[in-house]
């Protein structure tokens, strides 16, 4: 059976897609963390580790994705659910 794989916003490797973090841009334009991985809407993926989260900050992978401005609280949403 074939394994979904995503690449990571921040460290650009590509993993099993339940190993990472979903975050949508929802049809109205809200940022939410997809748990379920089936929401709709235009989703990101990033390994659960500070470091890769450190970099898609950096890097600004996470808004080139979701192809929109993103604020530091999504980040720190997604900064304590590693934690």
């Amino acid at each position: 059976r074939k394994i979904p794989m995503r690449m990571c916003v921040g460290c650009k490797k590509s993993k099993d897609k339940r190993e990472l973090i979903r975050i949508v841009r929802t049809p109205d334009n809200e940022l939410e963390l997809d748990s379920t991985g089936k929401k709709s809407g235009r989703g990101a993926y990033i390994c659960p580790t500070i470091g890769c989260l450190e970099k898609a900050l950096k890097n600004r992978g996470l808004e080139k994705s979701l192809k929109q401005a993103v604020d530091r609280g999504i980040f720190e949403k997604i900064r304590k659910k590693l934690e």
